[in-house]
């Protein structure tokens, strides 16, 4: 008889290894009908999970905490269900920690290390700002996918990130080219280093490579969900109806501005021009297609991985690695209309 394995089980259910996972930890923000389907497939394979085998297991490797900020991001899913299969067959386990993006990552990883025996962390979705300093004394090595930890007086923290502000400069840059003057930004909190900093950096060095002043009126800090970025743009393009083009910090929130234009009788790209970041899969299946900054999912998961792994069981140094990403302009951005 097959013996059905976890990435079975996800399939057939048609969700992802990572809820598959979410699913045998009980966890809490799964929704009934998921688990439902989830265990009925278990069911169906006669899938069993060897609580003896996981216990001998966990007394002789290593755990790795992934702790992913952000429970409705598309991205940040993809990436972490990329680093789950990075891992696989690893002497490390990895266990995935889902929190709001309104909570402090740090201090759930410290809450975390008192209560499991960890050995190392992968932060996802983060943000740098002086909220790391409770990780200070914290002597385990650590990577930050997504975002740049150069800098920071971390010793053990490794990074593995785009160059967030030279790609914000190049979409900005792509929208000015097209003859677009007023135009807004949807992002999240500007402090620290995180990403909407550095992007928001990128933002402003476009504007000033034209000898032009960015409206600050025209930033819009919303969160990076589509119920939060639609609620944002309506309340945004009702008392800013002239702005002709959108800069989103991530693809989710681009998809919930393009909502928000559709319900206001707005079109994209004839009357407003959009483009996100990240380059998730379903842009490309939209009306219109997403022009986008496009992120390299496979190639963060599968360093941050390798990284912590190399830091782990080699004793290697902290390092920050920056990979390559791509601006592709899609459907979503056209020329502005003359006199905009």
């Amino acid at each position: 008889m097959k013996v059905y394995t976890i990435r079975d089980v996800a399939a057939k259910a048609g969700v992802s290894v990572t809820t598959v996972s979410r699913v045998l930890n009980q966890r809490p923000d799964v929704s009934k009908d998921t688990q439902d389907r989830v265990r009925k497939v278990m069911a169906e394979c006669h899938f069993v999970v060897n609580h003896h085998a996981r216990s001998l297991k966990q007394a002789e490797i290593e755990t790795i905490a992934v702790i992913i900020r952000g429970r409705q991001n598309p991205f940040l899913n993809a990436l972490t269900e990329e680093m789950l299969l990075c891992g696989h067959g690893s002497k490390a386990a990895l266990l995935t920690e889902y929190i709001d993006e309104s909570e402090d990552e740090f201090r759930y990883a410290l809450a975390l290390l008192q209560r499991r025996r960890v050995t190392g962390l992968i932060f996802v979705g983060s943000r740098i700002d002086e909220r790391c300093a409770v990780l200070d004394g914290v002597n385990i090595p650590m990577v930050f996918a997504t975002v740049s930890a150069a800098g920071t007086p971390m010793a053990r923290a490794s990074s593995i990130s785009i160059d967030d502000r030279k790609m914000a400069c190049a979409a900005v840059e792509a929208l000015l080219d097209r003859g677009h003057k007023q135009i807004a930004v949807f992002g999240g909190e500007r402090s620290g280093q995180d990403c909407p900093a550095l992007r928001m950096l990128g933002v402003l060095d476009a504007f000033e490579k034209r000898g032009i002043a960015f409206n600050e009126n025209y930033y819009v800090k919303t969160r990076f969900t589509l119920d939060d970025s639609c609620a944002a743009a309506l309340s945004f393009f009702r008392r800013s109806p002239e702005v002709t083009a959108v800069f989103c910090m991530s693809d989710t929130v681009a998809l919930g501005v393009i909502r928000a234009l559709a319900d206001l009788g707005k079109r994209v790209p004839r009357d407003v021009s959009v483009i996100g970041v990240d380059g998730m899969k379903t842009g490309q299946f939209t009306v219109p297609r997403l022009s986008t900054i496009v992120q390299p999912v496979e190639e963060i998961a599968r360093k941050s991985v390798s990284v912590l792994r190399d830091m782990l069981e080699n004793g290697a140094p902290a390092r920050h690695v920056t990979v390559g990403a791509k601006l592709e302009i899609r459907e979503s951005v056209q020329e502005a209309a003359p006199g905009a």
